[in-house]
């Protein structure tokens, strides 16, 4: 019969690693005589970083002997006490390839059910002494998991562990963790996840993710590195906003893009470093050349050279399309929701709606200052005109309530009241591109609205956030070339970020680099590999790995754990 060998507690507290400040509670310690667990921890327990441990979903975790057995071999180590993976209780039995998302056991006085596995955290290898520990859990399938607790009640170590129901779909806690984090998952198992009541919402909505996604890698990029386009047409659109269209010099076609997806351009510079800049496609990504449309910023260098001095004839250097805020084929309403600059990804998505001849219900929402900012509008309208089912909603936020009517728009911002007041459907898929602030309001509206928070998916026109939980006492950097003499090796693009350095030979990783080039950088659990590699991120050349936010928030990114051999342009 399994037993339960120890119950381990520990507070958060400051650690110092790799030259910052970590807040974290994986320091756990056995307790002496019974620990009465509640529905949220056990007494005496916490955690540094809820939104990653935690919780009514993630009360206790759970580790076993056997495990412990393993590492001490792998790593050929002798000092292993218990609690020394982070766990609330270290038990003999209940093997990850064995217990199943479901399950429900009684030990001591409390009732256990099984919810997910464990997070995979970056904290568990500050913890253990080995940096790739976080990536090797899952790697080796031994991840251990988390309970909710059913019924509370005091445990103790000696307490024999029953099973009193076995969850259902017999879908193990191993399984479940290579369906999120390894490629070559079975569709037909995530969907057999969705099925298990017990799994936890957050894994949950990454299973939906996937499988709306598709759950293969992602393709590969259709090139490496950068390459020339040649510009064909520049094109007024606005006092502010100019269309590129770019094609291949030699009058191939270029390989279709996904609608959604974004361009990286260097653009030329008379002194220092080429720029890099991202602009998102704005026309249909499949006619054998691309169009991106760029807003004149004041003080931009890129933007102001590609608005005011770029000529037709013009090469510039382009890496290939990317990006994971895509149109996806449904049957169910979609909305297109944007302000500002933002409508150029969903304006490529409205024109794949039209060239298929969509029978969807199509809803274009957008805020503009007036008509003199509203770039694209007739070509908008027209497109909306030759779907059958499509509905058109405009808000000028600075315009005259005649210039309004002139245009066909409502005076006033685009706020979150007035998004709800339009009555969405709440079966739709949405699409929200613009400033932070207003993707936030459209977010939280569509949310009031009824849609699944999973159907809503963002795209935002600046660097993330770094997601790298616990961290403090850092202050934030922009993105830099690390210190030190420059690297020999190939050169890296952070995209999002604007910064090409050359790798140092000297380091693990690309992400190892990112973090020297203070670069934000989120993991994602979406794929579990590279977008340009297409390399298992979880592999043992990985240097740490940040965990997944749960559900991960649409616009995260995924980063390279392997050294390169070629020109690297990353989604970041």
């Amino acid at each position: 019969m399994p037993t339960l060998l120890s119950v381990n507690v520990g507070m958060p507290k400051d650690v110092p690693w790799e030259g910052r400040t970590v807040r974290t509670g994986v320091w756990k310690y056995p307790v002496r005589g019974p620990a009465m667990v509640r529905r949220l921890n056990i007494d005496g327990d916490g955690q540094g970083d809820t939104a990653g441990h935690g919780g009514e979903q993630r009360a206790v975790l759970v580790y076993q002997i056997q495990s412990y057995r393993h590492w001490q071999r792998h790593f050929g180590r002798t000092d292993l006490g218990y609690g020394q993976f982070g766990e609330n209780l270290t038990v003999d039995g209940l093997l990850d390839d064995e217990v199943c998302i479901g399950d429900r056991y009684r030990i001591g006085e409390a009732e256990f059910e099984v919810t997910q596995p464990r997070v995979t955290c970056y904290r568990v290898g500050m913890r253990f002494g080995e940096p790739e520990l976080a990536a090797l859990l899952v790697s080796h399938h031994r991840p251990g998991f988390y309970m909710r607790v059913v019924r509370e009640g005091q445990v103790r170590a000696g307490d024999p562990i029953v099973r009193t129901r076995t969850g259902p779909g017999a879908l193990t806690v191993a399984d479940t963790d290579a369906l999120l984090y390894l490629p070559g998952r079975d569709p037909a198992k995530l969907r057999l996840a969705l099925d298990v009541p017990a799994l936890s919402p957050g894994w949950q909505g990454s299973f939906r993710d996937l499988l709306a996604a598709g759950s293969e890698p992602t393709a590969r990029p259709a090139w490496d590195g950068f390459r020339p386009l040649r510009v064909t047409e520049v094109t007024a659109e606005s006092t502010t906003v100019t269309s590129i269209r770019l094609a291949d010099p030699d009058g191939s076609p270029l390989p279709a893009a996904r609608a959604g997806q974004y361009l990286t351009l260097r653009v030329p510079a008379t002194t220092g470093p080429a720029p890099v800049r991202s602009y998102s496609l704005s026309a249909a990504p499949d006619t054998g050349s691309y169009r991106i449309s760029v807003k004149h910023e004041p003080r931009g260098t890129a933007s102001g050279y590609l608005t005011t001095r770029l000529r037709p004839g013009v090469d510039l250097q382009v890496a290939a399309p990317r990006g994971e805020f895509v149109y996806a084929e449904g049957s169910g309403p979609v909305l297109l929701v944007s302000a500002g600059i933002g409508l150029t990804p969903v304006l490529s998505m409205l024109h794949a709606l039209a060239a298929r001849k969509s029978e969807r219900e199509v809803w274009w929402i957008h805020g503009a200052r007036g008509p003199r900012e509203h770039p694209l509008a007739a070509e908008a309208h027209d497109l909306l005109a030759s779907l059958p089912h499509a509905r058109e909603h405009v808000f000028y936020s600075a315009a005259t309530p005649e210039a309004a009517r002139h245009a066909h728009a409502a005076p006033g911002r685009l706020t979150k009241d007035r998004l709800i007041a339009l009555s969405v459907p709440a079966d739709a898929t949405a699409y929200v591109c613009g400033p932070a602030p207003f993707m936030a309001d459209m977010r939280k509206a569509l949310t009031e609205a009824g849609i699944d928070p999973a159907h809503v998916h963002t795209e935002l026109f600046e660097t993330l956030a770094a997601v790298n939980p616990g961290l403090t006492g850092r202050p934030a950097r922009a993105p830099h070339r690390p210190p030190g003499p420059p690297g020999t090796g190939p050169s890296v693009t952070f995209a999002r970020s604007g910064l090409t350095v050359p790798f140092d030979e000297g380091r693990r990783s690309v992400l190892e680099l990112a973090d020297a080039c203070d670069v934000p950088t989120r993991w994602s659990c979406r794929t579990g590999v590279c977008h340009t590699c297409v390399t298992p991120l979880l592999s043992g050349t990985i240097a740490y790995s940040p965990e997944p936010l749960e559900p991960p928030p649409a616009g995260e990114v995924l980063i390279c754990c392997a050294r390169p051999d070629t020109e690297l342009v990353l989604d970041l």
